[in-house]
C-alpha cells in the first residue's frame, strides 16, 4: 500500500479535496447564495463529495431536510451548477475547477430501509435466538 492511501485504497489527498468541496458548497448553500426560489426555500445538506483521481470531477450527494422535494431541488442545483463551479473553485485552491454532479444520498433512505427489516417480528426473533445462543 502506498504512504498516502488509506486502507479503503482512497489517497488521502482525494478525501480532503473532496471534504473541502463538501465544506465549500455546504457554505454557499446555508448562506443562500444562490439566487433560485427553491434552494432558498430548502435546507440542502451536502453528505458527502467524491473527487475523481485527476480532482477534476466531483460527485456530491445532497439531501434536503425531511427529503422534501427531492427532485427539485437536484433540479435547482444542476440548474445552478455554473455558479456552483466557480463559487467552489474560488473557495478550494485547486490547480483545475472541478465540474461539479449531484445527486440524490440514497444512504439513508437504505439505513431505514434495512432498519425496517431488523425490527420486524420474524428477524427479531431470530437475531434474539442467536444472542441466546452465544
Amino acid at each position: 500500500m502506498r504512504r498516502n492511501e488509506t486502507a479503503e485504497g482512497k489517497s488521502v489527498r482525494l478525501l480532503r479535496v473532496g471534504e473541502q468541496v463538501r465544506h465549500a458548497l455546504s457554505d454557499i448553500l446555508m448562506r443562500g447564495d444562490v439566487h433560485d426560489d427553491t434552494l432558498a426555500s430548502h435546507m440542502v445538506s451536502v453528505t458527502e463529495v467524491r473527487m475523481s483521481s485527476d480532482l477534476k470531477h466531483a460527485t456530491a450527494f445532497v439531501k434536503p431536510l425531511l427529503g422534501a422535494n427531492e427532485e427539485a431541488v437536484i433540479k435547482a442545483l444542476r440548474t445552478n451548477t455554473a455558479y456552483l463551479q466557480s463559487e467552489v473553485a474560488r473557495r478550494v485552491n485547486t490547480k483545475y475547477a472541478a465540474k461539479l454532479k449531484f445527486l440524490a444520498d440514497e444512504s439513508f433512505d437504505e439505513g431505514s430501509h434495512i432498519d425496517k427489516l431488523l425490527r420486524q417480528p420474524k428477524v427479531a426473533r431470530d437475531l434474539t435466538r442467536d444472542e441466546g445462543e452465544a
